[in-house]
């Protein structure tokens, strides 16, 4: 009896401990949610009515949408989760309701056995009935043990009891929470609708200013496209440059094999001739080169175990990089992005984050800076972490220079003031194959 009261407080308690943890963690993203939507208002508060700013206003305006739409579906989970417990706590209430039952019915049997055999004949009988004085004694032990089974029935009862009534209660107080919910989903509803009214204003309002827009749109383009064309440069030769280093380090080996085989034919008197060492290949496989490394596509830019290791690390760190500001929201997403209802699209090869003005702005990952250029009025700085490279644009200022070794969060420069007098940054992430990659799919995510 008593290990069925123990499994009772051990189940609900299992249960209640789950339930609020589950509950925590959905309250705690979705207070997150809030947090980034509050923030994405303020900015487009400072915006106000200023019309040149229309595709930041609207780039705001999507990710305020998007925010919402997941605080939405974040509360969507929140009601189905409050139901299943509702669902657990009725069939609990259902099983405790029986459980309880036939505890009390095993308990009026015992009270019925009890009653019918109370007389102190029917007990001195059941004694002295006795075929032996051990026998006596383990009647004795019995009669004890049974008036502790009633004892313990009693306890069982009054326990399920309690439960029951403080399951009923949570039962009450999750229908009352649910409720609050739905009331909560019907007002980020509602706001979702005046969100995409506001959406619908600003898009009539880049159709209104289109010739300018498609002026700013082609001014960030040939920004773009320089860019482009640095780092494609700053790989080409980093890439040169590390191939040339290779060739002539298997070079060195080769000549050092060769004297050394040379050295030994002419000592041992053997003839037969020596091996050298070619250069890998771009596509064969690394060896010998420490863990990590096996499966891995040979790049000219991981000939040392250094450059390897910053490969590896910068893998092994996506979705947990830090973000190259304290402050900031993403405007611009990676890729093609269509401005709804029109025909004007960007593409994005990174993403453009905007914050203040004079901004500090900090290195992702360990890297070797390979270039710090000059772009019209800006500065970008170009890192190179083993095969991949992160690039840093609309910088104020530069605090390193070519060929300095950083640490991650070290400080490389200063946010510039972009064409409409926002703090602005772009982030680039390429590999040696020259593919852009999503920066925020190797962020960490922004709390």
């Amino acid at each position: 009896m008593k290990k069925i009261i123990c499994i009772i407080l051990l189940a609900f308690g299992c249960l209640v401990q789950s339930q609020a943890q589950n509950k925590e963690e959905l309250q705690k993203r979705q207070q997150e949610i809030q947090k980034e939507i509050d923030a994405l208002n303020k900015e487009l508060s400072k915006i106000g009515g200023d019309k040149k700013k229309s595709l930041q206003q609207l780039a705001l305006i999507q990710q305020k949408l998007k925010a919402r739409e997941s605080l939405i579906n974040s509360i969507n989970r929140d009601i189905r989760q409050i139901e299943d417990v509702i669902y657990n706590n009725e069939i609990e209430i259902y099983r405790m309701r029986k459980e309880l039952d036939t505890l009390r019915q095993q308990y009026a049997k015992s009270i019925e056995f009890a009653y019918r055999n109370r007389s102190s004949y029917a007990y001195l009988n059941f004694l002295f009935s006795a075929s032996s004085f051990n026998d006596a004694v383990k009647r004795v032990e019995y009669l004890k043990s049974y008036r502790r089974l009633r004892e313990t029935q009693v306890e069982a009862i009054e326990k399920t009891q309690e439960l029951l009534k403080e399951r009923i209660g949570q039962l009450s107080q999750n229908k009352q929470v649910k409720t609050q919910t739905l009331t909560e989903q019907s007002k980020q509803l509602k706001v979702l609708e005046e969100d995409k009214r506001e959406q619908s204003k600003v898009v009539k309002q880049i159709k209104d200013q289109e010739k300018d827009i498609v002026a700013q749109i082609k001014r960030r383009e040939q920004q773009r496209v320089e860019i482009r064309r640095a780092i494609d440069a700053a790989i080409r030769r980093e890439i040169a440059e590390a191939e040339k280093r290779a060739k002539q380090k298997a070079a060195e080996d080769a000549k050092k094999a060769a004297a050394a085989n040379n050295t030994n034919t002419a000592s041992s008197g053997n003839t037969s001739a020596g091996t050298t060492t070619a250069p890998r290949l771009n596509n064969e496989p690394v060896t010998g080169m420490g863990s990590g490394s096996a499966g891995r596509v040979y790049s000219p830019l991981e000939s040392t175990e250094e450059t390897k290791n910053q490969s590896i690390q910068f893998e092994n760190n996506r979705g947990r990089l830090p973000w190259p500001l304290d402050q900031g929201l993403v405007t611009i997403p990676f890729g093609k992005y269509v401005i709804p209802e029109t025909k004007l699209v960007q593409e994005n090869p990174g993403i453009t984050i905007t914050t203040k003005i004079g901004s500090s702005v900090k290195a992702i990952a360990d890297g070797e800076v390979v270039a710090v250029m000059n772009l019209d009025e800006y500065q970008a700085v170009i890192i190179k972490h083993g095969k991949y490279f992160t690039t840093y644009n609309k910088l104020a200022s530069a605090n390193v220079s070519r060929g300095q070794n950083v640490k991650a969060g070290a400080l490389l420069g200063k946010v510039a003031a972009n064409f409409e007098g926002d703090g602005e940054i772009d982030l680039i992430i390429m590999n040696d194959k020259k593919s852009y990659l999503d920066p925020e799919t190797w962020l960490r995510p922004r709390r």
